[in-house]
């Protein structure tokens, strides 16, 4: 067979080009769904690489709690994974989970803080998810921090409000260790208004208040003295206490505190019964919590609000209830109920506990409860006004003081928001000028690593959607769930019920991440070029174009299965 004995390097082709290729990396919907801005598809190539150390390093550069977000996160990437519109979306909180558990048994550690102390003291009170995210990122930056908290121990609501069975202790200890490792200075039993005082603060160069709600919201029915306090009930259990009801015990609410009081009271032997105002769809609890209670037998008794309490003699108690009726709204929210007009339903138990929210605890500005006399300088931020105390501190109101969302998540978003701008105003930066610069895609979460320079800055701020993805490369794959515990096990115990995947399966989970708007080396690029134009570098793993050779046809960008390149008209 003849062939040539040359090349055709002479033939510069580029020189016909009139559209050009280049490689452009852009950002992926479950980033910017992230609360906290997880950098999601890079972290799954890193797991599907088998590179868990260097994938849980990347969580916790915007996320210091990645263990306890992967087990009471309520997800939102997984609802924007655009992985849903193929089959099912990412397991990407059991991959967190993972990761966190990954490190935590192998006794990894990070590297320590590298950066030179600034001289800056900051003074966070309340040690919450708000409270740790804001310490970890302070001191990442060099300042010294003094964390207070009314309890002995750090962790908020992480520690005493939420049940053994959904975050372990020694989980949570493990990551709250790892902050305060890095030169944290944690003081407990320090209340604010009693032991903690406001002259005491005066002396930091700032102060982030991020204080839970822990007082409870009252139930507005005669009698309701007589009801307990559900986030009571689950400190006590939490500090290893195990009190007993007898017999039916109704819990009052619908959000995550109602389904951990009630399912906290079936593993002590009680029967409860949830009781809310309001349909099961209208429920603010977490889908799986409201699954999981139902799927341990717990009853539902909806569209029923308490109208009075009193007592019935022999220890019980009568629960009064006014049957409601759901009427329509305008779309945007929870349907509105009113009396049905059916007559009263009365319950006898022998304990009624309230689960209907809390409010901020004492000690606090009363400025922090009205955000018109605060001052906002982020979405999760405010500051308190100056003349509001007798000091020249600036003070920033966080966590549950500003959120409307009163998750984990969005208490930690709260606390890094607040470390960049506390560190951006000892710069002399002002909070709007810094924000929006390094938020994630068009209405994301603040970034450190983009706040800090990182590779994340050069992403395109364009969110990819799932018809810019090349699906015909990818082949439908079965989601892997997180195995549980047995329903007898979960009625009866407090072990946890959601058990850790193994590293094979956390890998071919990673795997069916389509690493939206990243490269990750698949080389189709490299493959379909006709003019063989596309490089690749040894030492960099990186693809590069010759533009000498590219002649502008586009095939790479078109064969690009997850969009991570563009076509441009050619410059002049």
């Amino acid at each position: 067979m003849p062939r040539s004995s040359g090349t055709m390097s002479w033939n510069r082709t580029g020189t016909w080009r009139f559209l050009r290729p280049r490689y452009l990396e852009k950002t992926a919907p479950c980033s910017e769904a992230c609360p906290v801005g997880q950098d999601i598809p890079k972290i799954e190539i890193l797991l599907a690489q088998g590179a868990f150390e260097e994938a849980w390093l990347r969580l916790r550069e915007e996320n210091p709690l990645p263990g306890v977000c992967g087990r009471v996160c309520f997800h939102p990437c997984e609802g924007s994974c655009n992985r849903k519109e193929y089959d099912e979306p990412v397991s990407i909180n059991g991959l967190e989970r993972f990761l966190a558990d990954h490190a935590w048994k192998q006794g990894i550690t990070p590297p320590p803080v590298a950066a030179p102390a600034t001289g800056k003291r900051i003074a966070v009170v309340g040690s919450g998810p708000a409270g740790l995210s804001a310490s970890y990122f302070l001191r990442r930056f060099g300042h010294a921090v003094d964390l207070f908290d009314a309890r002995e121990e750090a962790g908020g609501m992480l520690r005493y409000a939420i049940p053994e069975y959904r975050l372990p202790k020694d989980a949570l200890s493990w990551e709250v260790g790892l902050i305060l490792s890095d030169g944290v200075r944690f003081f407990p039993g320090r209340r604010l208004g009693r032991n903690l005082t406001w002259e005491e603060l005066r002396g930091f160069d700032a102060v982030y208040l991020a204080i839970g709600d822990w007082t409870p919201a009252p139930l507005g029915v005669p009698g309701e003295e007589s009801a307990m306090d559900g986030l009571a009930l689950l400190e006590a259990v939490r500090r290893g206490e195990r009190p007993s009801f007898e017999g039916k015990v109704a819990v009052i609410g619908g959000g995550d505190t109602a389904m951990d009081v009630a399912r906290t009271l079936l593993r002590l032997g009680s029967h409860p019964e949830i009781v809310y105002r309001r349909r099961v769809e209208d429920m603010p609890a977490l889908p799986e919590e409201i699954e999981e209670a139902r799927e341990e037998g717990i009853p539902f008794r909806t569209l029923l609000s308490p109208s009075r309490i009193r007592t019935a003699g022999d220890g019980l108690l009568e629960l009064e209830l006014t049957p409601m009726r759901s009427v329509e709204g305008d779309g945007k929210g929870r349907a509105r109920v009113v009396p049905s007009g059916e007559p009263t339903v009365t319950m006898k138990v022998s304990a009624v506990f309230s689960a209907i929210g809390a409010s901020h605890s004492e000690g606090v500005p009363r400025e922090s409860a009205d955000p018109s006399r605060t001052a906002p300088t982020g979405p999760h931020l405010r500051l308190l006004p100056e003349g509001a105390w007798e000091g020249r501190t600036r003070v920033f109101l966080g966590g549950d003081l500003v959120n409307d969302a009163k998750t984990v998540v969005t208490a930690i978003a709260s606390g890094k928001e607040a470390a960049v701008v506390i560190d951006a105003s000892f710069r002399g930066i002002a909070p709007e000028r810094i924000l929006s610069g390094i938020r994630i895609g068009e209405k994301g979460a603040v970034s450190m690593n983009r706040y800090l320079g990182g590779d994340r800055g050069k992403r395109q701020g364009h969110v990819v959607r799932f018809e810019e993805i090349n699906a015909i490369y990818f082949e439908s794959l079965e989601r892997k769930a997180r195995p549980r515990v047995t329903l007898d096990e979960r009625r009866t115990g407090f072990d946890e019920v959601k058990m850790r995947i193994s590293g094979s399966m956390a890998i071919r989970e990673a795997e069916r991440c389509f690493h939206c708007g990243l490269c990750d080396q698949c080389d189709n690029c490299h493959l379909f070029c006709p003019d063989i134009a596309v490089l690749r570098d040894p030492r960099t793993h990186r693809r590069e174009i010759d533009y000498d050779y590219c002649k502008g046809c586009g095939v790479c960008v078109v064969e690009c299965p997850r969009n991570a390149m563009v076509l441009e008209e050619e410059p002049g």
